[in-house]
């Protein structure tokens, strides 16, 4: 009998060795090359006994074209009747394709799966469960949909299978052949053409380019949930968001009611895209605007708030900053910010004490962007300065006041992008001033605008324009 091979497998690109080495030679990671057994069994070749024919089919070889005689017709989408989720995969899902999509555990991957799946009647869905029992998947339907789901009633197109087997997985597909495959996770699922357990890097990587395999040969599309590391990054090998056609973060404070798809990666639409959602208890609802439900109503005479138009993807959100200001209590101060870059929260502070004359050196200073998004937009420098200066003078900014501007460390306001789009949805939600940086407002008609536009070229101009 033939003896186990030992092999190592970076985590990040995959790279395999036959001897475990410190530095990964492909990537040039530290300590990411991890050990797994390979059996003489486990290397079958492509068309091998034990897989199944129209497995061996979709693994033989394809034969070489020229460029001229390929077709190249639009991709058939299909629609996912949710507008946020569509807007994200560029126009919806793309038949044949293969999603993946990763959050923190409890963020709401799975809900928002299953009542998107649910509001497609008219498709036959398979989903694929490796972690819940169907019952458990049931009773979360039935609370999606407030109605409990009988035999007659919506979802009679959704199929549960709870398999982990990735062999039998596809002997349900063609036995059904559904138009979309829901997978989750991809962590639990293995396949015999490897030697280890359910998870590992070897797995989750041949599982994902088998399944990728299969799309691109005719199948049906399928969607995968992934889980995430404690650092926040997917779980498994960097391989696997390469094989994908499509890499979905959900993300979100868990004590917060909001939660945001961004696209990472997507090869048939724009990475700039983003969807946002609220929890609540029927679900996830859609946020078609923003913009309403994060400013605090009310703020009237309060210091430490400062509004911001700000761009998120392509879609301009007023994004409400807080501040607070005091003197430091054991000597040494705090910088913290939730939401924002601490390092560039720094950087601010800097600028106002050498190019505006506010000493915060012996003051804590904590930034908070409401609602519990992060934002990485430099529109919101001029607002977190104002934030900041207004708690620390006590002095409330007017409320229909709004501001963008990038700070550089001259103290000067540089220009931002799409600051027509900016300005319009400041004016949609009511405001009457803005702030915005006098270089870019080049070929902006004032005219016809219903709030007024004040251009500033430094921080000190946009200081005496909010406190006098």
């Amino acid at each position: 009998m033939a003896k186990d091979k030992i092999m190592y497998v970076c985590e990040e690109c995959g790279h395999e060795s036959a001897k475990w080495v410190g530095r990964c030679p492909n990537c040039g990671l530290w300590n990411t090359m991890k050990e797994f057994k390979v059996s003489p069994s486990s290397r079958s070749p492509r068309g091998g006994e034990s897989l199944p024919s129209y497995i061996k089919g979709m693994l033989e070889g394809a034969s070489p074209q020229r460029l001229g005689d390929i077709k190249a017709d639009a991709e058939v989408r299909i629609d996912m009747g949710d507008g946020e989720l569509n807007r994200v995969l560029g126009g919806g899902l793309v038949k044949g394709s293969l999603v993946l999509l990763g959050g923190e555990p409890g963020i709401g991957k799975s809900t928002l799966i299953l009542q998107t799946v649910l509001r497609l009647p008219d498709k036959k869905i398979l989903y694929v469960s490796g972690e819940e029992s169907a019952r458990q998947i049931k009773l979360r339907a039935d609370r999606l949909n407030t109605l409990p789901l009988r035999e007659g009633q919506g979802g009679s197109s959704l199929l549960i299978l709870c398999e982990t087997s990735l062999e039998a997985i596809y002997e349900h597909i063609e036995a059904e052949q559904p138009d979309i495959v829901v997978i989750d996770s991809i962590q639990t699922i293995s396949t015999e053409a490897v030697e280890s357990s359910p998870g590992s890097l070897s797995q989750i990587r041949e599982c994902a380019a088998s399944l990728l395999k299969y799309a691109k040969s005719g199948g049906p599309s399928i969607i995968l949930i992934g889980h995430i590391t404690k650092e926040g990054t997917l779980a498994g090998p960097k391989v696997l968001e390469h094989i994908v056609d499509c890499v979905l973060q959900f993300e979100g404070d868990q004590h917060y009611m909001y939660r945001i798809l961004r696209s990472q990666k997507n090869r048939f639409g724009s990475t700039s895209e983003l969807g946002i959602y609220e929890m609540l208890q029927s679900g996830l609802r859609q946020v078609s605007n923003p913009s309403e439900l994060l400013l605090t109503e009310g703020r009237e005479g309060l210091s430490g708030i400062a509004i911001c138009s700000a761009i998120e993807g392509v879609r301009p959100l007023l994004i409400e900053t807080q501040a607070l200001v005091s003197t430091a209590a054991y000597g040494t101060p705090q910088r913290s910010a939730t939401g924002f870059d601490n390092r560039r929260l720094g950087m601010l502070l800097a600028v106002l004490e050498k190019r505006v004359g506010f000493k915060l050196a012996q003051k804590d200073v904590f930034l908070n962007i409401a609602g519990g998004l992060r934002v990485t937009d430099p529109a919101m420098d001029l607002s977190v300065i104002a934030a900041v200066l207004s708690s620390n003078v006590d002095a409330a900014i007017d409320p229909d006041t709004c501001m963008c501007g990038e700070v550089g460390l001259s103290g000067e306001i540089r220009p931002v992008a799409r600051l027509e789009q900016r300005i319009a949805e400041a004016e949609k939600l009511g405001f009457r001033r803005m702030l915005v940086p006098a270089q870019g407002l080049k070929g902006i008609n004032q005219k016809d605008l219903k709030l007024d536009l004040v251009p500033v070229r430094r921080v000190a101009e946009a200081v005496r324009e909010l406190f006098g």
